[in-house]
């Protein structure tokens, strides 16, 4: 190797000690040519900065270097981790061990094995699925099993070159604060790899590993969806017949799905070119049905040639759910927001459940959704008599806090966020996109068998509850400076620490305020939020006199600012057209004058 000429000597440190621990040819390689190269801005971004381990887990570009995944990270990771489980789960740790599952993407398989090693080394039980298996398998096995934890290799919807590790806790929900920080400060403890790390051949004929594919398959297929479902519905979707196509967008979904279609008796025409998994998703730009059309045109034209006019879709990890129906009339195809799908499934979860508890008072029924998702249940809530709270985004606040009401004796029915994800059981404390599918289905054999359409039924809804419209989107924003520039105006918009008080020249006013960032809540009568606050994230959350909720908010995971807007109406007001009006005037006029001059240097995406 050449003499590292206009490296820094803390960047030559860090190329010798990559060099003395990764075993993997093709990133050690990788790191030896960018520092003959000399390639100096390359080296820092890769080797001084390293992926944090946060209340997702890890989730990034695979490639050498700390702040990437790859073997060495991976190895690094499972070390801390099992020592923070030696630390804080010791006894289910040596009772259970842990579950480990990988998805179809590159180097998926290989790092769920390199955790196993770390753990089987350690002399613990690995319950290590045998084949790629779908994100909610693990959350499931954590709790039926009584794991110390769950690891889902997988990064769920993002684009091929990314992978992810995905953490769940000893009560089957996702990981909260403080445990990542925990974690964290555990691995960076143990980043010299042990020899034992890299030595994946242990697992072989190891008492210690077992596969729990088979046994995670029947007891879900049971538990999850047979015990779930009322017979009469499984009749009812035999009798109506109603012709589905499927795409797993070349994901893991295909095999539970084709199973759970069995149980519960529909037909199911699976697109063919995205039936199996593969790592570079060919037919796809993003493997992910939020992105609408892009990604369901093979389902389209799979759906026209089969006579089918309902699409279901899973993301890659089968952990979202989405659909998509053509219009009888019209014959065009409407692709379902995440936000109308909740709508649908709060009504039809709760009529299965007072069908199937007939006797149960609703004051004891929970419904959850997150703080960016539609506000929907919350007036069913108050319309039908069952409780309602939403939580900070994610399905780790859900699922947490789902457990929480359990434990108090509630009966958690239905969870569900904007993005596509739905929890329709309490076995699993996350979203499971192959159970949700197993669910709308049955709806949609109810809604064809009467001769009514997907459509009707939310128009239906709206008629009863008042229109929720909304409409999100975001701006690729690369600049962290910008990002602080923006949120920093909106809290001092009209002098220092003065909130906007309306847009339009105040044609709508603002009524309430919350910042989750610094902690504000105007609708508190101390001003003090009641939801958790972070100060390493952007969100504020602005309700208008008229009904509109917003929240402009920072991703954790990419570099996006989003906004979430729906406007809430009475039952009264039948005129869709002009509610959309309404919404589409208020979010343009929020984003021209809340984000200026900035917004110039921001990429739009079309909402």
């Amino acid at each position: 190797m050449g003499s590292k000429c206009g490296l820094s000597e803390d960047v030559k440190a860090k190329i010798d000690e990559w060099l003395s621990w990764d075993k993997n040819k093709t990133t050690r390689d990788c790191i030896k040519r960018l520092a003959e190269e000399n390639s100096v801005k390359d080296l820092q971004n890769v080797l001084l900065k390293r992926l944090d381990f946060g209340t997702a887990g890890l989730r990034g570009k695979m490639a050498a270097g700390y702040a990437c995944m790859n073997d060495l990270v991976i190895i690094q990771t499972a070390q801390g981790f099992l020592r923070y489980l030696e630390q804080h789960r010791s006894d289910l740790l040596k009772a259970e061990g842990v579950t480990v599952g990988y998805d179809g993407r590159h180097n998926s398989k290989r790092w769920a094995e390199l955790t196993a090693t770390v753990f089987a080394n350690a002399g613990y039980k690995i319950r290590l699925f045998g084949d790629y298996n779908i994100t909610p398998f693990i959350p499931f096995a954590v709790r039926k099993y009584g794991c110390a934890s769950g690891v889902m290799v997988t990064a769920s919807h993002n684009p091929k070159d990314d992978n992810g590790y995905k953490v769940y806790d000893s009560n089957g929900a996702q990981i909260v604060s403080p445990v990542d920080k925990r974690i964290q400060e555990s691995i960076l403890k143990n980043l010299e790899p042990w020899e034992t790390s890299w030595n994946t051949e242990i697992l072989k004929n190891n008492d210690l590993v077992v596969d729990p594919m088979s046994e995670v398959l029947d007891c879900y297929l049971k538990t999850v969806i047979s015990d779930a479902i009322h017979p009469d519905l499984v009749a009812k979707n035999r009798k109506a017949a109603v012709p589905f196509t499927y795409t797993p967008l070349h994901g893991v979904g295909y095999m539970p799905v084709e199973k759970v279609a069995q149980v519960i008796g529909i037909n199911l025409s699976c697109v063919p070119e995205q039936k199996d998994p593969h790592p570079d998703f060919p037919t796809v730009k993003f493997p992910n049905p939020e992105e609408g059309k892009s990604s369901l045109d093979l389902a389209f034209k799979h759906a026209e040639i089969n006579g089918s006019t309902v699409i279901l879709a899973n993301d890659p990890d089968a952990d979202r759910f989405a659909v998509a129906e053509k219009n009888k009339h019209t014959g065009e195809w409407k692709i379902f927001t995440g936000n109308e799908l909740g709508t649908l499934f709060g009504w039809w979860i709760l009529t299965c459940y007072r069908k199937n508890h007939p006797d149960r008072p609703l004051n004891n029924v929970y419904m959850i959704a997150s703080t960016v998702s539609s506000m929907i249940l919350k007036t069913m809530s108050k319309m039908e008599g069952f409780n309602f709270v939403d939580t900070l985004t994610g399905f780790k606040w859900i699922g947490n806090k789902a457990l929480e009401l359990e434990k108090d004796g509630y009966d958690v029915i239905f969870c569900f966020e904007e993005a596509i994800g739905y929890m329709c059981n309490n076995q699993i404390v996350d979203k499971d996109g192959v159970s949700a599918l197993a669910h709308f289905a049955g709806l949609v054999s109810l809604l064809y068998d009467e001769g009514k359409q997907i459509v009707d039924k939310l128009a239906e809804l709206y008629d009863t509850y008042g229109f929720h419209v909304s409409l999100n989107s975001y701006y690729f924003c690369y600049d962290p400076e910008k990002i602080r520039t923006i949120f920093g105006r909106i809290r001092n918009y009209g002098g220092t620490n003065q909130y906007p008080s309306g847009i339009l020249n105040d044609k709508y006013k603002v009524v309430s305020i919350r910042d989750l960032t610094t902690g504000y809540d105007n609708s508190q009568s101390d001003n003090r939020a009641v939801l958790p606050v972070s100060c390493k994230s952007e969100m504020i959350t602005f309700i208008y006199d008229n009904g509109l909720h917003v929240t402009l908010r920072t991703s954790g995971t990419e570099p996006k600012i989003k906004y979430y807007t729906e406007l809430c109406t009475s039952p009264d007001i039948k005129d869709k057209t002009v509610v959309e009006s309404t919404l589409r005037e208020m979010v343009t006029a929020i984003c021209e004058e809340y984000f200026q001059p900035e917004i110039n240097g921001l990429i739009p995406q079309k909402a």
